[in-house]
């Protein structure tokens, strides 16, 4: 029996495990960085181990610390979560030769898995369809669109799309070295990229007597850069024989292996509905807590089970009930590239409702960094009909408060509603397709709206200037007087677009602030507005953090910048500047980039690697480059100035 669990994880997904240990009397331990020293895994554990250093590679890919730490606390289990080194064969067998459980699969069923190629050597000796792979050396243009995929790991990772052959050599330079750094193996291999297919997986477990459950399937089609955004299970709109097909390869390829545990078969439905092998997550998936919901199971406290060397509860899983969908929170900004976001958690509250579940590694009061995944929280709505789940789980995402750095909760939202979605229309080119729709500031009733919150937001601003000074003399608004005859104003950028809203109001005698635009005010305080306006009555929540403002409705959130009454002459960046859009490391520049270099519109002059990705700068216009701040190894803050390119017509024969 387990009496200690050591989580070799972190975040949301070691809050998950401890949850099952603690309702099963099994004490915990975690691991953290020097980043992480404050995380919510370290705060919930019974006891916490550091591993000293921030990048994952000195830290949570340190198997010989993690084991270390295991031994040092006293545990006698090591449970891996996902990612990192959930599906690492030497770290598994360390863990065993420690004398500790692996609440893991066997280490054989791990190597024979862990390299996606050698998976789909021996998925096709079991007759699993599959694509086959493509030597990206020996490729031709009648080979494109090509897929990109690390060997070694999954996530996203090393993953990318390549249409031009031109492309290719540089797109396998990429994707090797962000898989070397978040696996720690280069290793890529090339396969053909179906167009518009649905990713759609099998959960299946099994247990050391033989047998294999399959837990139905999982659509996990809404991705962005091939990273899962919104799953849920069953997937929608399989034929019986299709699930049937799935369902008989995802148990063939367990038991190929001699499979112990939690795992995951993934594959690609085409538009025409033949499946494909994609590879076997020999792991927990993030995705796990909607198959939770509709079979009524916890999947963690089987993985203990079978580790004891329990049995599975009986030889067929129970029946499953309803519809469950799982929406990933992100601190990223999808109308700018993804671009991860940083900075003070100060709120996050999502509505405690029947149906509605919360994952997180976080609470409010936490800092995102710049060193692992931007998840913030899973989000998970179950209901009895698909259609109600999807209602559930956006509303339950448009009610929560979440003030902080910019995140996907919109976008969310506004998928969760998008007619493809409601109608079952999935595939993998979804945001490729609708991002810039589903990004857009909104229509005149949006704009509307959000001015109306900032018009909250000034009366709620002005009765708290009110309160403040009613007990040492006169009321004072900010710098102005409190004169009923004439107009006070508060200026507002909203974010992250950039919008400035000016606002104008007066004072009563009675001290209530009326706004010049027409709104009846039923009530004003320092934390709620009431307005009325066109016989509608709206509730405003309004939270001040330092020069930020955050409006929360019923219908929808809004985050504003306190500007000052007159625009003060800014400094102006040089022309063609190019500024870190994030905190990162510079990892690589162009070949030859130096000051005097001649460069060309779009080229890509230097990698920055922020929250375990790679984001390319490039060059603004075509020119010569003047000036070069970035070099391998730095680390930059937001804004930080990395190069200057002179705008001015390049030579043709410009390199990159």
């Amino acid at each position: 029996m387990i009496t200690a669990l050591l989580v070799a994880n972190r975040g949301e997904i070691a809050c998950r495990i401890f949850r099952t240990c603690r309702e099963l009397g099994i004490s915990t331990v975690a691991v953290y960085s020097d980043a992480d020293a404050g995380a919510l895994h370290v705060r919930e554990a019974d006891t916490a181990v550091r591993l000293p250093g921030a990048a994952p590679a000195d830290t949570y890919l340190r198997g010989d610390l993690v084991v270390a730490a295991a031994l040092a606390a006293g545990a006698d289990a090591v449970h891996p979560g996902y990612g990192f080194l959930s599906e690492n064969a030497g770290f598994a067998r360390a863990v065993l030769d420690a004398g500790l459980l692996w609440v893991g699969p066997p280490v054989k069923a791990i190597e024979l898995m862990a390299s996606k190629t050698r998976a789909k050597e021996l998925m096709a000796a079991a007759d699993v369809p599959l694509l086959a792979p493509v030597d990206p050396d020996a490729a031709t243009a009648a080979d494109l669109p090509l897929l990109l995929k690390a060997a070694a790991g999954g996530g996203g990772r090393g993953m990318r799309v390549v249409r031009e052959l031109s492309s290719l050599r540089a797109e396998v330079t990429a994707a090797s070295a962000e898989a070397a750094g978040a696996f720690g193996d280069g290793e890529v291999f090339a396969e053909p990229y179906v167009e518009r297919g649905r990713h759609v997986e099998v959960q299946v477990m099994a247990d050391g007597q033989g047998t294999v459950w399959a837990l139905g399937t999982r659509d996990c089609s809404l991705q962005r850069r091939h990273q899962k955004v919104v799953e849920e299970a069953p997937a929608p709109g399989l034929d019986d024989a299709l699930r049937g097909r799935l369902r008989d390869a995802a148990v063939a390829a367990a038991q190929a292996v001699g499979y112990r545990g939690a795992g995951t078969v993934e594959f690609l439905v085409s538009a025409e509905g033949r499946p494909y092998f994609l590879e076997m997550n020999t792991r927990l998936q993030v995705e796990h807590p909607v198959t939770e919901a509709v079979f009524g199971l916890d999947l963690v406290a089987l993985q203990l089970r079978i580790a004891e060397g329990g049995p599975l509860p009986a030889a067929a899983p129970p029946e499953p009930s309803g519809h469950a969908v799982e929406a990933r929170l992100y601190a990223e900004d999808p109308a700018r590239d993804w671009q991860p976001q940083t900075g003070a958690l100060l709120t996050l509250d999502v509505p405690d409702e029947p149906g509605i579940r919360l994952d997180t590694g976080y609470t409010g009061g936490d800092t995102v960094g710049v060193h692992y995944d931007p998840m913030l929280a899973k989000v998970v709505a179950h209901a009895p009909t698909r259609a109600e789940a999807v209602r559930l789980l956006a509303r339950a995402l448009e009610r929560a408060r979440i003030h902080g750095p910019v995140t996907n909760r919109e976008l969310l939202v506004r998928s969760l509603r998008h007619p493809d979605f409601t109608t079952g229309r999935l595939d993998t080119g979804f945001y490729d397709r609708h991002l810039d729709a589903l990004t857009a500031t909104g229509g005149p009733a949006a704009e509307s709206a959000r001015r109306l919150a900032a018009t909250a937001a000034a009366l709620a601003s002005a009765a708290g200037a009110r309160a403040e000074g009613a007990g040492s003399g006169p009321a004072r608004f900010g710098a102005w007087r409190n004169l009923a005859s004439a107009p006070q104003t508060r200026r507002y950028r909203a974010e992250p677009d950039g919008t400035e809203y000016e606002i104008a109001y007066r004072t009563g005698r009675d001290g209530t602030p009326t706004p010049e635009s027409g709104e009846r005010v039923v009530a004003a305080r320092p934390g709620t507005v009431t307005l009325e306006t066109g016989g509608v009555t709206r509730h405003f929540t309004v939270t001040p953090h330092g020069d930020r403002t955050y409006v929360d409705t019923t219908s929808g959130s809004y985050t504003f910048t306190t500007l000052p009454r007159f625009t003060d002459p800014a400094e102006r960046t040089e022309p063609g500047s190019l500024l870190a859009p994030m905190p990162g490391t510079v990892v690589r520049l162009a070949d030859g980039l130096a000051p005097g270099a001649a460069v060309r519109a779009g080229q890509p002059l230097i990698w920055l690697e922020a929250m375990k990705m790679e984001h390319r700068i490039l060059a603004p216009a075509s020119g010569t480059l003047t000036a070069l701040h970035a070099a391998p190894g730095l680390q930059v803050e937001v804004g930080a100035l990395l190069a200057v390119v002179q705008d001015a017509p390049a030579p043709e024969d410009a390199s990159g």
